[in-house]
């Protein structure tokens, strides 16, 4: 990475120390001082501003996962100085053969070796590490040896130099193909087709003795990993990938896919085992599946990701490392962006905005899965938060929906992942919490099943679901199937769902969004790779038509919408670029009229935006939450917060917009008002240290 640029990024993402005159160092971070955060009445100007904190473990299946599929959420923790952690299931040995064949390198034909190519592999990950965190790929490392909870051993790599950058390898034995059933696979032993996998020790590692993990001391290993370091923010792969309809093979590696249903079943042991611990958000990451869609990130960004690809795949073959193994992965040497991958970070979970709402006026509720449960928030009239409690039952899934009922009760939404004790017991299904009375506490959660017949022909890969209300209070439910067409529940006057109605629509993407515009009539959206597709009603009372074509140009996938005076206005993002773009739907009679495509914002950033009134909240290009207005100056006003998912805003009954992001650290944050500004400060005060 060149240092101007790391400089920019560092700047952007820690907080300043300046002198002030009384000779004491105080945040410059663009917000308040303290003086002038206690002038007015407001309870969060009492707050501390909001910066980045918090610690992060990944898991991965492979060494090369987490750059192609994490970044740049890793490097901007890194930069952030958050203690970060990865973690490999597996130690990607492949063929053994550490050969670049490819367009921007080729290399005469090697020897296959899967413990020396395991061993570079590492290698470069270690430099790719080094290079984000400390500008130095050769920094060094400390190799050590840990035991694990499931009896085994782990490699323990800590960076010299910022110890808090730790690797952690459980060097099992890969697939070694992506899709072709093997047995001796981390598919093979989650589903029982053998009784324990082994592992794949490399040339270079301390661990010195082999051993295998039944699917049970696998969990127990994962977990204990979670234990050893207390995370605040959990990122793995994507569990319900999907298959492709014509050949029936994962749209993902088979490894990343299973890998992360191992981690589901360990972070589901370690929240209900160890009490004694912070709460935790879990960010699932999409895949391979980024190769078929549009470039979400800009070419800047993309390039400095590409940067650290390519230390890791040691394209410059310079021996840097002194390992007679190589210093990194010349698979990836001869194409450094993988299959379209690079360009792109995308959320499989938690992309959505509509986890805010308000309830009875001038009542705020807020939601996010924190250790496997629903968390709820609450600000009162006064403006003081509360919160979080649990709402009791696990294996919710990141992400959370939310819906007005006409007496102001809410209604909260989300998935439900239930492994069970058998392969076969897992699945996915929908369900939902209602507020017994205004202001008051929520009922239990309800199943509205799935609309797949089960786990094996989809993988479970349904999309969060989106709910409408009507006039008389009762909720339709959509969700995006594993076939990619649109389903939905309708609640009878009895109270009781239909069964999955089929509404159409192919290849969508998103996950749909659902509102009510101010004449009463439904809006349902959802991007396809190319465009945009909306199902409306022509009358508060007609049956939903559709699917219609928008004409909208293609999306980076997420989608917001917005009520906006006789419509709905939808906000996503500029493929190769981040630019916030939106467009006015009408419905009526026949097909919805769209207006023509506006862009607000600065440059750059991805995932979904949320909207209240003309103010826009999103992730701007140093990944921090930012915000900007409708028709201001193209730019966004950046936060010195990362943050996890999407960021969520409402409107009040006065029409004062409150905006919303679930830090890094698991605390809720809100920015208040300001006449320049909007101020970040964490929800509620934090607990004092002990």
């Amino acid at each position: 990475m060149p240092v101007s640029r790391r400089r920019f990024l560092l700047a952007a993402v820690v907080p300043m120390l300046t002198l002030g005159a009384s000779g004491v160092l105080s945040v410059a971070s663009g917000q308040q001082t303290a003086a002038e955060a206690t002038q007015g009445k407001d309870p969060a100007a009492l707050l501390p501003a909001s910066t980045t904190s918090g610690t992060v473990v990944q898991i991965v299946a492979h060494p090369d996962d987490d750059l192609f599929f994490m970044n740049p959420d890793l490097s901007r923790s890194l930069l952030a100085g958050l203690t970060v952690t990865t973690a490999y299931l597996t130690s990607g040995e492949a063929d053994g053969r550490n050969e670049a064949n490819g367009g921007q390198a080729k290399d005469p034909k090697q020897p296959a070796d899967r413990a020396r190519y395991a061993e570079a592999r590492q290698n470069g990950i270690r430099s790719a590490y080094a290079q984000m965190a400390t500008g130095d790929r050769t920094s060094a490392w400390k190799r050590t040896v840990i035991p694990t909870a499931g009896g085994g051993q782990a490699e323990l790599d800590v960076l010299v130099a910022r110890p808090q950058v730790n690797l952690v390898w459980l060097q099992l034995r890969e697939a070694r193909n992506p899709a072709a059933e093997n047995p001796d696979s981390l598919r093979g032993l989650w589903n029982g087709e053998i009784p324990a996998l082994g592992s794949q020790l490399t040339t270079g590692t301390p661990v010195k003795q082999p051993f295998s993990y039944t699917k049970d001391q696998l969990v127990q290993s994962i977990s204990g990993i979670l234990e050893r370091y207390r995370p605040t923010t959990i990122r793995m792969q994507d569990p319900t990938p999907n298959r492709y309809p014509d050949t029936g093979k994962y749209t993902d590696h088979q490894d990343h896919m299973y890998g992360a249903r191992f981690v589901q079943a360990a972070t589901a042991a370690y929240a209900e085992r160890v009490a004694d611990r912070p709460r935790f958000s879990v960010q699932n990451y999409l895949g391979y599946h980024n190769g078929s869609l549009p470039h979400a990130l800009d070419p800047q960004t993309a390039e400095t990701k590409t940067g650290f690809l390519r230390t890791y795949a040691w394209q410059d073959h310079a021996d840097y490392c002194g390992s007679p193994d190589g210093c990194g992965d010349r698979k990836v040497a001869g194409s450094p962006t993988g299959r379209n991958w690079a360009q792109s970070l995308r959320y499989a979970r938690a992309d959505n905005s509509s986890w805010l709402t308000e309830g009875t006026p001038g009542r705020l509720w807020a939601f996010a899965a924190l250790d496997g449960r629903m968390a709820v928030w609450n600000r009162d009239r006064s403006g003081t938060w509360s919160g979080p409690a649990l709402l009791p039952g696990p294996g919710i899934d990141s992400g959370a929906t939310t819906a007005r009922l006409p007496d102001g009760r809410v209604a909260v939404l989300a998935t439900r992942t239930v492994i069970g004790t058998r392969a076969a017991d897992y699945r996915r299904e929908v369900v939902y919490a209602v507020q017994s009375t205004p202001d008051g506490p929520f009922g239990p959660w309800q199943s509205l099943g799935t609309p797949e017949p089960g786990d094996e022909p989809g993988t479970s890969a349904i999309s969060a679901p989106a709910a409408a209300v009507d006039r008389a209070g009762r909720l339709t439910v959509y969700v995006r199937d594993t076939g990619r067409t649109l389903r939905a529940r309708v609640q009878q006057p009895s109270g009781a769902f239909t069964d999955w109605q089929k509404l159409g629509g192919e290849d969508l993407q998103s996950d749909p969004v659902a509102l009510v515009d101010s004449a009463g009539r439904r809006h349902v959206y959802a991007t396809t790779t190319k465009s945009v597709l909306a199902w409306t009603q022509p009358a508060p009372d007609a049956p939903l038509a559709g699917p219609y074509p928008t004409g909208l140009p293609a999306t980076t996938v997420p989608l917001t919408a917005a009520r906006e005076g006789a419509g709905v206005r939808l906000y996503f993002r500029r493929p190769d670029s981040g630019v916030v773009r939106s467009a006015l739907v009408t419905a009526g009679p026949g097909a919805p009229q769209v207006s023509s495509v506006s862009e607000s914002g600065g440059r750059a950033g991805y995932g979904a935006v949320a909207a209240a009134g003309r103010l826009l909240t999103g992730r701007a290009e140093t990944g921090t939450v930012s915000t900007t207005t409708l028709g201001g100056p193209p730019a966004w006003t950046e936060s010195r917060m990362l943050f996890t998912g999407a960021p969520s805003a409402a409107l009040d009954a006065t029409g004062t917009p409150t905006t919303a992001a679930l830090g890094l650290d698991a605390h809720l944050h809100t920015a208040t008002p300001h006449p320049t500004t909007p101020t970040w400060h964490p929800a509620v005060a934090p607990a004092p240290a002990t």
